[in-house]
């Protein structure tokens, strides 16, 4: 049984939805995290509604914080509580996307998933892996989970997007390009990749720009 994710959103500038935008938060964050991104890039996607979604579930000790899977070397829990919360995480997650398509009558061509740290985790593991192709990836300072086994569990290649700052502290600026090579592995012809130079953990200018020319690229804008 799946759970309910709760999410904030800004509506499209001109009133009328003709892609969302789907914000995916990182650990011990919530969606109002991201979601103040709408409004650099809704100047330039004026028919484009950002979602943005509360992880499933609260990390102990961190008021309005959320994760989508336990980090064992965070908060003390075992390989086998991450594997079993990230599934779920999956689970609601492929719910969520569902119903929201459903709800606001667009395609999944129309939908770009735009993750953050664990939030970038959850795209890449989770839109290989749905039925229909969304228009693309935007994977900020995140990782690929299990890569050794997409490529016998992909189902279908969306274009992907990779920025990561080269001073990332958090997780590893090496992330990128191991996630590059195993997405090419896997069959993939259209992954891009940026590096914020002198960026920790976060979401830089430049790296912003480029995240908004692929998604109106991949969303024929």
């Amino acid at each position: 049984m799946t759970r309910v994710l709760n999410a904030e959103r800004r509506a499209p500038k001109s009133g009328d939805t003709r892609s969302i935008v789907v914000f995916l938060h990182g650990y011990g964050a919530n969606g109002a995290d991201l979601l103040g991104l709408a409004d650099p890039l809704g100047e330039h996607l004026p028919d484009t509604l950002f979602v943005a979604p509360d992880a499933p579930e609260m990390v102990a000790g961190m008021p309005n914080g959320y994760q989508w899977f336990p980090i064992p070397w965070i908060d003390g829990s075992s390989e086998e509580e991450s594997e079993r919360g990230m599934m779920q995480a999956v689970a609601d997650l492929n719910a969520f996307l569902d119903a929201l398509m459903v709800d606001e009558d667009v395609l999944p061509e129309q939908v770009v998933l735009f993750g953050f740290s664990q939030g970038t985790m959850m795209a890449l593991h989770v839109a290989p892996r749905r039925e229909d192709e969304v228009a693309g990836i935007v994977a900020f300072s995140g990782r690929l989970l299990s890569p050794e086994a997409l490529k016998d569990e992909v189902v279908v290649r969306p274009p992907v997007l990779l920025v990561h700052g080269d001073a990332d502290d958090v997780v590893p600026p090496q992330s990128l390009p191991q996630a590059a090579e195993a997405l090419q592995e896997a069959g993939w012809q259209d992954v891009y990749a940026h590096v914020m130079k002198g960026t920790g953990h976060g979401i830089a200018p430049d790296g912003l720009s480029v995240a908004l020319a692929f998604m109106r690229d991949k969303l024929g804008l």
